[in-house]
């Protein structure tokens, strides 16, 4: 299998897990990343992140769209109430951009911390929190035709995902999570080539997201498990009823080999 054991462990079936983006408090998707493009689910962050955890979800995805344009958490309250109202495991990313941040959202409670302006931006920055917390750090990768994007997705670079990847692999990653842009929110389908090829081309195992259309696509995803993919964010086929999470969760378990473990 694909991965560096030492920093994560693996599990045997790829983890299906449900998004929580927040904007102004609320829990809200996006279109391709675009903040004109808005739909608001739920009032209650915290609420929505209880309703997917009785669903069946054993981990919870965060987002915090108002912090990944400010450069700085600004919704803070809502993710402490998400964890503080779940007994699953949290990651979150937006906006993260110090590590007295990164420290203030693993002493909340926070499992794993994504990066991904910041890995970009400041290299130092993502090193020195991998050597400080192995382990715990996510290296989130967004990418448009192949090509990285950071700031909320408002500035294009031309360093390509696997390059971006590959340099960093090196160091104590949870996991990659690589998101295509074009699909994002719009329920399209997941780039099952692109993750594979990135998957394949790591130690480091990745966790897809973007354009989960249907069920279709978690099946797709659980074929090409071996190349290294861990997991799955499903975000929008779940607010909308496309994808019904305890139907993939049996469809995800069907798969899972009869020795396996979870990690």
């Amino acid at each position: 299998l694909a991965g560096n054991s030492e920093f994560f462990s693996w599990s045997a079936i790829v983890i299906l897990i449900p998004a929580i983006d927040l904007k102004e408090g609320q829990c809200v998707r996006l279109r391709q990343g675009d903040f004109s493009r808005v739909t608001v689910y739920g009032e209650d962050p915290a609420a929505m992140a209880i309703h997917w955890c009785r669903q069946g979800a054993t981990r919870i995805h965060v987002v915090d769209l108002d912090g990944s344009r400010a450069g700085e958490p600004r919704n803070r309250g809502a993710v402490q109430d998400i964890v503080r109202a779940v007994p699953v495991p949290v990651e979150v990313g937006g906006g993260i951009r110090t590590l007295d941040t990164i420290a203030d959202y693993l002493e909340l409670g926070i499992r794993w911390v994504i990066l991904g302006t910041a890995a970009m931006k400041n290299a130092s920055l993502l090193e020195e929190a991998c050597r400080r917390w192995p382990g715990r750090i996510i290296l989130g990768l967004d990418a448009a035709d192949g090509r990285v994007a950071v700031e909320a997705w408002t500035e294009s670079t031309a360093e390509t995902a696997i390059d971006l990847a590959r340099r960093y692999e090196r160091l104590a990653l949870a996991a990659i999570v690589y998101t295509d842009i074009r699909r994002d929110g719009m329920e399209t389908g997941v780039n099952i080539a692109a993750t594979k090829h990135l998957a394949e081309s790591l130690r480091v195992p990745v966790i897809a997201s973007g354009g989960v259309a249907g069920i279709g696509d978690i099946e797709r995803l659980l074929e090409i498990e071996q190349a290294g993919v861990m997991g799955v964010i499903i975000g929008k086929a779940l607010y909308t009823g496309a994808i019904s999470l305890p139907e993939a969760l049996r469809l995800q378990e069907g798969n899972a080999p009869a020795t396996a473990h979870g990690g």
